[in-house]
């Protein structure tokens, strides 16, 4: 089977009456080309699982399939279920639905490695699934997602950028970034209010630099939670002398938290720590 054997996409949608829900963050993207090049971002997706989060009416989906994936598709939408059934008719054996919302599930339970995350995320959870699966990034050979392009930008800002930030720090510590390929409104059903931004995140093999996941949320949260201070400030908040941390950690205490780098970051989570 090929997607290009199947009902076009806004015949389905037509036909089981399906409109995008804002409270669930939906925008359905629709055009093949954009669905196929997403696919092609993750490699070769012919071994181990796919999961896909909010796939909707199966856009993506059949990208994913039409490439050879083993998909699991997770979907909180019940009036997706119909349109998921007959796609995963038309695939046998290759696409596995869960009703649920996704940030219940333990995606990297799912499947069987070489696991990748490919999803046009709804803009509603989108950090926050990131930041889940952040959590055990190991499990995953790379996440290919789709945020509005004020998050990418912040997935991959450097240092000293307005952009940067906590989320800067957290993802880069862990994954290698790269900003793919950006999507123009017009190309949803219905078109977001915002550019949107194809994102490939590859986990290291070990993180940037040593330190406590917990410990670096806290540090970061402390820095950036007053970024517009200075650090032996903004550190107060973690309850030890900010100034003789950041001097454990060769760090300026007069600096502000966009300068530094995420190793810097790593010194001083250590600096908490004791270490």
């Amino acid at each position: 089977m090929s997607a290009a054997n199947l009902p076009p996409l806004r015949d389905v949608i037509a036909r089981h009456g399906l409109m995008a829900t804002k409270a669930l963050g939906q925008h359905f993207l629709l055009d093949l080309n954009l669905t196929g090049r997403i696919a092609r971002a993750a490699g070769d997706i012919t071994t181990g699982t796919c999961i896909e989060v909010g796939p909707g009416p199966g856009g993506l989906t059949r990208a994913l399939l039409d490439a050879g994936a083993q998909v699991i598709a997770i979907e909180k939408d019940k009036r997706c279920r119909e349109i998921l059934e007959e796609l995963r008719g038309a695939y046998p054996g290759k696409l596995e639905t869960i009703e649920a919302d996704a940030l219940t599930i333990d995606a990297a339970a799912l499947g069987t490695a070489p696991r990748r995350i490919v999803a046009n995320l709804p803009y509603n959870v989108g950090t926050e699934l990131l930041l889940g699966w952040l959590g055990n990034i190991g499990a995953f050979e790379c996440l290919v997602l789709m945020f509005q392009s004020e998050v990418a930008a912040r997935l991959s800002a450097p240092a000293g950028t307005k952009a940067y930030g906590r989320l800067s720090v957290l993802t880069q510590w862990l994954c290698d970034v790269e900003q793919l390929f950006h999507v123009n409104p017009k190309a949803f059903t219905p078109p977001p209010a915002v550019n949107s931004t194809v994102v490939r995140l590859t986990p290291r093999r070990r993180p940037l630099a040593p330190a406590k996941r917990e410990t670096l949320e806290r540090v970061t949260a402390a820095a950036f939670g007053q970024r517009r201070k200075m650090l032996r400030q903004s550190l107060k908040s973690l309850g030890m002398d900010a100034e003789a941390l950041c001097r454990s950690a060769d760090v300026d205490p007069t600096a502000r938290a966009e300068t530094l780098s995420v190793e810097q970051f790593c010194a001083l989570a250590r600096g908490v720590d004791g270490g």
